[in-house]
């Protein structure tokens, strides 16, 4: 009887699957924002949604679904599907200086759907996308900066300061949309009734 109550309960539902399709989907439109604007590369890291579809994945489907859903997404792009950015993908990926942000947001999702898990009050949502977006750029950034130093050939007098000086542009606008991602989430959990 025990056996067949994990069982039900941990089959994903065909809604959940659908969910975190979608997810998967809304990343690899996201990546490719700067094939409509190029301008939005700054030291060589694209300037994209894929932060915001991230977090919004985590506090929409939960910690598990969330974090399948950009799995699901990586595993996408390293079978060579062109859904990573600037269009790219294939094993060959995981070589690239910005691959640390695509793993990062399996974490991210997680992060912000954990914490939401515990708090689903809308002050919980904001926090929880904040914190997601925080993790999102440790991992991405550190990822980032041992690429170019170890395997990468790393731009003139670039340095750890360097690093986190090329994240700075997309910064105000990760953090405006992590807090429309937590109003957001929050809202459309409380019309959904999403199950987590």
């Amino acid at each position: 009887m025990t056996t067949a109550i994990v069982k039900t309960k941990s089959r994903m539902s065909p809604l959940s699957l659908v969910y975190s399709a979608m997810f998967a989907s809304l990343m690899m439109i996201g990546a490719n924002i700067t094939a409509f604007a190029p301008f939005l590369v700054v030291g060589g890291v694209p300037i994209t949604l894929q932060t915001f579809f991230a977090i919004l994945a985590g506090l929409f489907l939960g910690s598990r679904l969330g974090a399948i859903s950009m799995t699901v997404y990586m595993f996408i792009g390293l079978v060579g599907a062109p859904v990573f950015a600037k269009f790219s993908g294939g094993f060959g990926s995981i070589i690239s200086p910005n691959f640390g942000f695509v793993v990062s947001f399996i974490l991210t999702a997680y992060i912000a759907g954990k914490i939401v898990e515990k708090n689903g009050k809308l002050h919980g949502y904001i926090i929880a996308a904040l914190v997601a977006m925080v993790a999102n750029y440790l991992i991405g950034t550190n990822w980032m900066y041992f690429a170019y130093k170890m395997w990468a050939a790393a731009p003139d007098a670039f340095s750890y300061k360097v690093a986190w000086i090329w994240m700075l542009p997309p910064l105000p606008k990760d953090i405006i949309l992590a807090v429309l991602a937590g109003i957001f989430g929050h809202r459309m959990h409380k019309v959904l009734k999403v199950r987590r």
